[in-house]
């Protein structure tokens, strides 16, 4: 089915964008003076120091290692749209969670593990009978075209964090997040300064759209991301239609409380568990065609 398929396509491009808003934007090593950006001169005072919260945010958050999490995701593509959303916790040092997944009515058990994706549903079998699936998302993602390794790995928030200038951050205003002071700043990140810039800007354009709400500790409490992404058309595309990849429209919000939470994130025992990763890349070329 059509639809299957473009579940098999979003996977990759929805794991990458999570974890590029989970772990992109991180602070640096850099002075404060230096934080600034260009247009910080000239007495912006209000605007530099919106600037240093947001870039120092994710540092921040992941002091705490782990946190629970809320996320609700809404992917579009063709006339089809695809609504989940997810419950659980989140480590994020290691990129592990575990989280209950509701999606098509079901409910869906879900672990992420060093960059591997396992999923059950209740009464439902995969391959030889077993009642675990995985995907690796590494290897899912780059066969979207997208660069696998900035999956899960800290080391390259300070990067994204450079990515972020004064002209790049707006105060939007104050508001309450389950309860707790937040205070609300829309960012553009320009997708260029990013790792494998280039390569990502042709998936999603020339800046990376942002709302975060920031606690009175600077801690991420939600962040918002609403976005375009073109997946890579597939080789046995029709010639009509070859030079037009798949756009898949994608808002995703992801909610933050409880930190320093226990996250037990284990992959199933093996014998339980079946790769479909060739078979989910499959299905997603099958729909690009």
């Amino acid at each position: 089915m059509r639809s299957r398929g473009m579940k098999a396509v979003a996977i990759g491009v929805a794991a990458v964008m999570a974890s590029v808003v989970l772990t992109g934007c991180g602070g640096d090593d850099e002075p404060a003076s230096e934080k600034a950006g260009a247009s910080a001169t000239g007495g912006a005072g209000a605007q530099e120091q919106g600037t240093t919260q947001v870039r120092s945010a994710y540092d921040k958050t992941t002091e705490a290692e782990t946190a629970k999490v809320t996320i609700n995701m809404k992917l579009s593509a063709q006339g089809e749209t695809i609504t989940t959303e997810g419950k659980g916790a989140l480590d994020f040092e290691e990129g592990d969670s575990v989280m209950t997944v509701t999606a098509d009515g079901k409910s869906i058990e879900q672990r992420v593990v060093e960059q591997v994706l396992y999923q059950k549903v209740p009464g439902q079998k995969v391959q030889g009978g077993k009642t675990w699936m995985q995907i690796d998302l590494k290897k899912a993602a780059q066969s979207q075209g997208l660069n696998g390794q900035q999956i899960g790995d800290p080391a390259r928030s300070a990067a994204y964090a450079k990515a972020i200038t004064d002209k790049d951050v707006t105060k939007i205003g104050e508001d309450k997040i389950d309860g707790v002071d937040t205070t609300h700043y829309k960012v553009s990140v320009d997708v260029a300064r990013l790792p494998n810039g280039t390569q990502l800007r042709r998936q999603v354009g020339p800046t990376l759209p942002m709302h975060v709400w920031l606690d009175g500790d600077g801690r991420l409490r939600r962040q918002q991301l609403d976005m375009t992404v073109k997946a890579p058309a597939s080789t046995s595309a029709k010639p009509d239609n070859s030079a037009s990849p798949q756009q898949i429209k994608m808002t995703m919000v992801m909610n933050y409380s409880d930190f320093g939470t226990e996250v037990e994130a284990e992959a199933p025992p093996t014998g339980q568990v079946a790769d479909v990763t060739d078979e989910a890349m499959q299905q997603g070329q099958e729909q690009q065609s």
